[in-house]
């Protein structure tokens, strides 16, 4: 049994108002819908107010949101002139309460990521709805399914844009650039002098404009990927030196004083010490940089690469007004993105497990 507070009153009858005075309003109106589409208002409004109940079982609960998002889809197309404005509004109403009364089973009967995975198909449904209700041309606002669809039809030749987009340019770039930024955090942390001649000019490298160095990138080291790389090699510089140079300080003055105490070198002190205090703040420049250089990488193909990459996908059908596969690319782009950062969080618990932050987490 769970136990749901409900949504405020107020607005449980705001929206069951509104859903009411929609209904009046068309039904005296020329374009009067069908009964099937008063019932699918009826039900659905029904439905909300029966999902408040303080007490329900877990299987109850799930059963009662799966018919009712099955039968208001099924209610809504039987209608000719689709959906209304009062079937919209309680399927609005509708969402709000499976995604609060799920919120509250998360955690304990079912996984956390179930109350983003429901928020997002959502998303998804109330998009297709609208798209389609407003009749948006496919050259503004494709629908999921037609993007669903590019996405499936060009898989082969999106699978060959991620390998030189992914595999290459950002893989080589983004290695190199926190590297090299981590190994100049310790170098300037072991010599305090090169702080006032190497910082100023990492931090002017973190000023340059994207736009400006990509082409200049592309003159440089050609069309291909080592352009690309370049490009981000400079754009994960700065926050990989930064941030180690940040957590290399954050180890505490009694340890330090302890490490002193023990006779231990600089080097063992790096090691022992100051570098794991550091990793936390490392792998917040990691997480970073990971999404910096996938946009850095698609943004510098716009100016040039070869007939392959995620970037120069999206410009060159975009300007044909493919717009299905512009989107089909971009939800790839963004998988990877959140898939790297899910593997990097993933890997600071494992590391950082005895970080505070971390064992309140895990």
């Amino acid at each position: 049994m769970i136990k749901t507070r409900p949504i405020p009153g107020v607005v449980l009858l705001i929206a069951a108002l509104l859903s009411l005075v929609l209904a009046g309003i068309q039904a005296f109106s020329h374009d009067a819908p069908s009964w099937a589409a008063l019932a699918a208002d009826a039900v659905l409004l029904a439905a909300c107010f029966t999902a408040m109940s303080p007490t329900m079982a877990v299987w109850r609960w799930l059963t009662l949101m799966a018919l009712l998002a099955i039968g208001a889809v099924v209610l809504a197309s039987l209608t000719d002139e689709g959906l209304d404005g009062a079937t919209l509004t309680a399927l609005a109403l509708l969402a709000g309460v499976s995604v609060q009364g799920l919120a509250r089973l998360a955690g304990r009967h079912l996984p956390e990521g179930a109350v983003a995975l429901l928020f997002g198909v959502w998303v998804l449904y109330f998009w297709q709805l609208l798209v389609t209700w407003f009749a948006i041309p496919q050259v503004l606002l494709p629908t999921p399914l037609d993007i669903l669809q590019a996405l499936f039809g060009s898989a082969s030749l999106l699978a060959g844009d991620v390998v030189q987009t992914v595999l290459k340019s950002v893989l080589a770039g983004y290695l190199l650039g926190s590297g090299l930024g981590i190994a100049v955090a310790m170098l300037i942390d072991r010599l305090p002098f090169l702080q006032r001649g190497l910082l100023p000019l990492a931090n002017l490298t973190s000023t340059i404009p994207l736009v400006g160095v990509a082409p200049i990138a592309v003159m440089w080291f050609g069309f291909d990927w080592p352009s690309k790389a370049a490009v981000i090699v400079l754009v994960t510089f700065f926050p990989a030196l930064v941030s180690t140079l940040a957590g290399l300080r954050a180890s505490g003055k009694l340890e330090r004083e302890l490490m002193y105490c023990y006779a231990a070198s600089p080097r063992r002190t790096l090691w022992a010490l100051r570098l794991p205090a550091a990793l936390p703040f490392i792998f917040s420049a990691l997480k970073v940089n990971a999404t910096l250089a996938l946009i850095s990488a698609i943004v510098a193909e716009f100016f040039g690469s070869p007939t392959a990459g995620l970037g120069f996908r999206i410009s060159t059908e975009a300007a044909r007004m493919h717009m299905s596969i512009v989107w089909a690319a971009i939800v790839v782009a963004s998988a990877i993105g959140s898939l790297v950062y899910a593997l990097l969080v993933r890997l600071e618990r494992k590391v950082n497990f005895w970080h505070p932050s971390v064992r309140g987490v895990s």
